[in-house]
């Protein structure tokens, strides 16, 4: 790689720059990186507001860009830089410091494996109309002090007053760019931590009252970031093939994206849906367990050793086996949990294929309530699970009653915190009883 040209605002800052990170040229007029052969690729790290102007024209130049983030001030502007990309040809990249990191990387390929895999099976249930409209606002709602337990929240009614219009502007904009009416929606969404401008925005944007969707508040609380998705998913439980859907979220401003479903949507239909999940939860948490869990309650620990702190390394090392539950299954078909190198049967080494284990439903073959286990909810419950096509198990049981489980019982995984340790809380995964089974 080689740094060729670099400009400045003035032709002695740019000489001074270009000497001190090594380029071969400097200039004071960013146009003239458009008319140099010799450069390939333009990264425009530029005020905000030139950003556009910018890479467009370096794309119409025929160079590569890469732009730093944010994309452009406005959604226009935006959407002009997206449009010159791809008609261009050439490669346009946003400088968000995380998209090449390997964590980013490998959910993009699940991600294109994915949808690869859908659309050869015809199975995606919706697509996005538009593009949707984003407007950010910065004012003083809602924040939190680092190390408080609790947020602060602004005089409602300036919430409302601050939201509303542009929750309007929003929706009106995102009906625009897709060339629809509010008349052509059959499901809206609006949600946000701002109850009283939640309220207020769905009345404001002029949608039928059959079409709003219940934002499931009074009966599961404010999920917070989960809650677009989880309202989201609600709503496609039980929408019918080639209706449109819009989700208002109230945050930082106010975003609408359009979906379409597809005749895929009564396929795809869950085995568990949202409300199922819902009324399958229990509601005999006692108060003080609650705030036990929440740290507003410290009580005495059981008079055992205290758990180890979660140590990186091996969390590290053992990544798939800590946050996906992959096992490994040998020639013989025994799956081993935790993963092995090393085959039960033949004592071939690394002759294994990895197996997620998460989603597979398991049965109780032995359980034990232990009343002196440390645990922030005693009792522990610690059973000894076999999964459906191979492979045991032992784990801790949650959401269960100790007087009620029973060997033979049907149990599904969640990722759950254990314990927290030194400020470090501690998550794996815990067995939980199969709703109806």
């Amino acid at each position: 790689v080689r740094l060729v040209h670099l400009a400045e605002v003035d032709a002695e800052l740019a000489r001074q720059k270009a000497d001190a990170f090594g380029f071969e040229r400097a200039t004071g007029d960013w146009r003239d990186l458009l008319a140099d052969d010799e450069v390939d690729v333009i990264s425009v790290t530029a005020p905000n507001a030139f950003h556009p102007e910018m890479a467009i024209a370096a794309l119409e130049a025929g160079k590569h860009v890469w732009c730093e983030k944010p994309m452009a001030p406005k959604l226009e502007e935006s959407i002009a830089m997206r449009t010159a990309a791809r008609a261009s040809g050439k490669a346009a990249v946003l400088g968000y410091n995380y998209i090449q990191g390997p964590m980013i990387r490998e959910i993009g390929a699940l991600l294109t494996s994915r949808l690869t895999a859908m659309q050869q099976a015809d199975a995606r249930i919706g697509d996005v109309r538009g593009h949707g409209a984003m407007i950010a606002a910065e004012f003083v709602d809602r924040w939190r002090t680092p190390g408080d337990s609790h947020s602060k929240q602004w005089e409602e009614r300036f919430g409302e007053y601050a939201y509303v219009p542009l929750a309007e502007q929003s929706v009106a904009d995102a009906l625009k760019a897709a060339d629809l009416t509010m008349a052509d929606v059959d499901h809206v969404v609006v949600t946000g931590l701002h109850t009283r401008a939640v309220a207020a925005a769905r009345r404001a944007i002029g949608a039928s009252p059959d079409t709003l969707a219940p934002d499931l508040t009074d009966q599961i609380g404010n999920t917070g970031t989960a809650h677009p998705a989880l309202l989201l998913a609600d709503v496609l439980d039980r929408a019918a093939p080639n209706q449109t859907i819009a989700v208002v979220t109230l945050a930082d401003g106010c975003s609408t994206h359009l979906l379409r479903t597809t005749d895929a949507i009564t396929r795809r239909r869950p085995a568990t849906r949202v409300r199922d999940r819902i009324a399958a939860t229990r509601d005999d948490l006692s108060y003080g367990a609650f705030l036990t869990w929440r740290g507003q309650i410290h009580r005495e620990p059981p008079r055992r050793p205290e758990p180890d702190r979660p140590a990186g390394p091996p969390s590290l090392r053992g990544t798939a086996w800590k946050y996906g539950l992959f096992g490994s299954r040998d020639e013989n078909g025994f799956v081993h949990l935790p993963p092995a190198r090393v085959s039960m049967g033949s004592g071939e080494i690394d002759h294994m294929e990895m197996v997620r284990m998460a989603d597979v439903r398991a049965t109780i073959a032995t359980f034990t309530v232990d009343r002196l286990a440390y645990s922030l909810s005693p009792p522990v419950v610690a059973a000894i699970i076999d999964f459906d096509g191979g492979g045991r198990f032992q784990c801790e049981l949650t959401d269960v009653d100790p007087t009620t489980v029973k060997i033979g019982d049907r149990v599904e995984m969640s990722f759950r915190r254990l314990y927290t340790q030194d400020g470090i809380h501690n998550y794996f995964w815990k067995a939980r009883p199969v709703a109806g089974a």
